[in-house]
Order: structure tokens, then sequence, then C-alpha cells
């Protein structure tokens, strides 16, 4: 972050008497140093204005918060009604003073992986910024923006939401100049409850975005290919099976721990595409990239060959072979939309012995949970998977229709016993798919199976 003066960054928000410079914006007050602005967050576990007077002892230029904090002086203290709306309003002061080409990514599934293939697009052409792993909500969406600097040439901003209105927020503050939707899911139904209101909490991202900007949708998709587009904003669609869409990819083929594929654009011509990443769903993710980088007047050739420079985040469809056991982690998140994508990709793998699924419960669906869990058990068995290992309250529905068709199973009370499982059952050649959403806390049946020896 650039030093900014505290009345230019809190603009709308309030004045400070006294003003002062701020070097950066904290919410956690272990990282307070001389000159950061302290925000005072009340979370679940924790309140902020508990630490608002021990921030100020470690050199912090100011407090904002709630109401006033005993130990830190009336002058040192911005109230505001919401924090969070507090730093989204911050994020965007401090982003009006520079001027990159920024664009927002968002959809039900696929936002981070989308994200890094536009910063592996973007980052060919010149200093680009991204969101950090999936800080894209209303603390992590700032803490992004305030990394920009005059250097900066480029930067995508990955956005989240839990409800209505609050993508809203985040696009206007960030004012892309271009933007993706991944695709409209089951995510958030429990939050949401019908498909139809998260795709109007997604194209909120329209929003913010400029006169003319592309909007790359996914033409696939069966919501977003027939959904309405602002009349300020620019139409483009990106597909594997639709033939009208914008940007295509054809051949996909397995090569050498990733894909190769055919790219063809109607305004551009086709180019051959290597990615290191497996599955339909990276194709996807890497095709939008390439569509919104195009469709911002960057070259072709050279945005379709940047996608090779892809890399994977956190276990993130990450594949590591370990006693010659080929491991695909994929247990950052999961809902059915990404655990079919996962099953996909595990199909895809050349593997010399059996396939076999750790899979565990998928949050946040409400009433379609139990069909939803079900249906993985199908998906399982299309993608030929030869055991599903299960964990999880709501994955006994897999296992229950897995019995109905012949699917073997393993059912595990916890993660060290999904662990021992693995360990037991995975042998040399066998391909392995090891998902589930991010509270089931897969990261220790990954990390327990390296541990042990065979």
């Amino acid at each position: 972050m650039r030093p900014i003066s505290a009345n230019e960054l809190c603009k709308g928000l309030g004045i400070w008497e006294k003003d002062r410079l701020v070097t950066s914006v904290e919410t956690d007050s272990r990282k307070v140093e001389e000159n950061s602005l302290f925000v005072c967050i009340q979370g679940e576990r924790t309140d902020g204005h508990r630490y608002a007077a021990q921030a100020m002892r470690q050199g912090a230029a100011g407090i904002i918060a709630q109401h006033p904090v005993e130990g830190v002086a009336d002058e040192d203290v911005l109230l505001a009604a919401d924090p969070l709306d507090a730093m989204i309003a911050m994020g965007a002061n401090y982003r009006a003073r520079f001027s990159p080409v920024l664009v927002g990514v968002t959809g039900s599934v696929g936002k981070t992986t989308t994200k890094e293939f536009c910063h592996a697009v973007f980052s060919a052409f010149g200093s680009t910024v991204k969101t950090l792993g999936n800080q894209n909500n209303e603390i992590g969406m700032p803490n992004t923006l305030f990394r920009i600097d005059e250097t900066t040439e480029y930067a995508v901003i990955e956005m989240g939401m839990q409800g209505l209105g609050e993508i809203h927020k985040l696009t206007m503050a960030a004012q892309p100049q271009g933007a993706i939707i991944t695709m409209i899911g089951q995510s958030h139904l429990e939050q949401l409850g019908t498909r139809e209101n998260i795709l109007r909490a997604k194209m909120e991202i329209c929003d913010g975005l400029c006169e003319g900007a592309p909007l790359v949708i996914n033409a696939d998709n069966d919501l977003l290919v027939n959904a309405q587009v602002p009349p300020h904003v620019r139409r483009v669609t990106f597909a594997i099976e639709n033939q009208n869409a914008d940007v295509r990819a054809e051949q996909i083929r397995k090569h050498n721990n990733g894909t190769r594929f055919a790219l063809v654009d109607k305004d551009h011509g086709k180019f051959d595409v290597f990615i290191p990443a497996m599955g339909d769903h990276n194709v996807m993710d890497a095709i939008s990239a390439y569509a919104l980088a195009t469709r911002l007047g960057l070259d072709p050739i050279r945005a379709a060959r940047a996608l090779s420079n892809y890399e994977t985040t956190g276990q993130r469809q990450k594949l590591v072979v370990h006693h010659g056991i080929s491991v695909l982690e994929d247990c950052y998140n999961a809902s059915p939309d990404s655990m079919r994508a996962g099953l996909q990709a595990l199909h895809s793998m050349e593997v010399a012995g059996r396939r076999i699924a750790v899979l565990g419960d998928m949050f946040e669906l409400g009433a379609a949970a139990q069909q939803a869990h079900r249906e993985l058990a199908d998906a399982c068995a299309k993608a030929n998977v030869s055991l599903m290992i299960a964990v999880g309250e709501h994955m006994r529905q897999a296992v229950e229709r897995a019995a109905e068709l012949g699917l073997a199973t393993i059912y595990c009370d916890d993660n060290e016993q999904a662990a021992m499982t693995l360990w037991k059952e995975a042998k040399d050649g066998d391909g392995v798919l090891v998902k589930a959403s991010h509270g089931m806390a897969f990261e220790q049946i990954l990390e327990r199976f390296y541990q042990m020896e065979k």
C-alpha cells in the first residue's frame, strides 16, 4: 500500500479532526505497525474492539470502530456503522488513485482457478496484482486493492458472496473494465434458495462495469446462456459444447500431466494450447481467461501461449505422485458441479491400476443436500471409479446409493480412518481423487497418508 492521507482514504465515512498518514489497513491486531489503520471487526470468535487500545500502543495511526473504545482517545477513533462496509469504501477510495486494467471474476465454481489463469495471461503483458488465495469477501477484496500501486498494469480481482447485494458492493468499489462469470451451480443454495437467485447475485458484477466492458460468460451453462446482459456491457461467450460461442475448445486430449486442445476464436482464429491442468473444467476456465484478455485488446497469440504459465494454488487439483500412486489433491472446497469436474479429471487420468475417490460432505446445499450426495455415487460410476471412500454424515446418502449401483464403498468415521483406509487400499499405479468441502479438513487425510510408508 502506498502512503495515503487518512481523510482521503476514509472519504465518505467521516472526517478525522486531526489528519494522519496511513501506510496499511489491518483487521488483525498482530499485524499492526506504525501508521497502520486498525479496523475493528466483530466476528464469531472474537471482537476487534478488544484489541484497539493495543493497536494504538503498537503505533496505529487510528481506529475504525462501531463504538467508542476504552483506552483510545476519541480523536483517534472514526465511528462506522458497519466496519465491513468501511473496508469496501476505503478500498474504493484507494483504488481510485491508480489506473490499472482491472478485471473481476465470479461464479459458483472455478473462481480461483479462473483468476489464476487470468493472472497467467495478464502477467505475460505487464505487472499484475491478483487476489491471494480465495480472499474474495468484504475484507479480502479491499486488501487486494490496497496492494495496487503506480507500477500495477493489470489487476485480477476475485469476488465471492453469501447473498444478494454483496457482489454489488465489491464491484462498485473495484470498478472493473471486464469480468468473467464462470458458471451458475448449486453453491449457496442454502442461503439463496434457487439457482435463479444465485444468477441474480452473480450478475451484480455488471453493476460496476464501465460502458462497453466485456462480460465473459459460460455458454454451456443452462442459466448463463440465456441470461439477460445489461445494455452497457458487451456479451462474450465461451464453451466446449455450444458451437455458437465466441471462444471454444475442441480436440481436448490429455498430454503429459496436462491438457492440450485447440482454441477456436471467432475473431482471431485457431490456436494449439497446452495447460498444466487436467479436466474439461480447467479447459473452460482457461478459455474464459483468454476470452477476457483478448476482448480487452491483448494479443491473442501471446494470450493463448501464456495459458501454459498457469500454476495451481493450495490443494486445488494438484497432482502428486506418492509411491507410484497418482493423487489428485482437490480438497479446498466442493459443490456438486466441482465434484463432477473432479471425478471427470480422475477419469481422464491414465492409470495402470484402479481409480479411487476419497469424498466428503458438501456444505451450503440446503434442501438439495440429500439428493446431491446420492448423485455423487452415480457420478463415481460414470467416472469408472473402482472404490469410493466416504467421510461425513451427508456422504451416508452416497454410500446408500453406491450399494444400489454395486459400487465398492468404504465408509469412514473420521479423517484418520480415511487416511488409514487409503493407505491400505491404494497401490502402485492407482489414481486417487481427494475432495470435500473445506470444512471437512481433508488436508488432514493427505498429510497423514503422505507420512505413511508402504
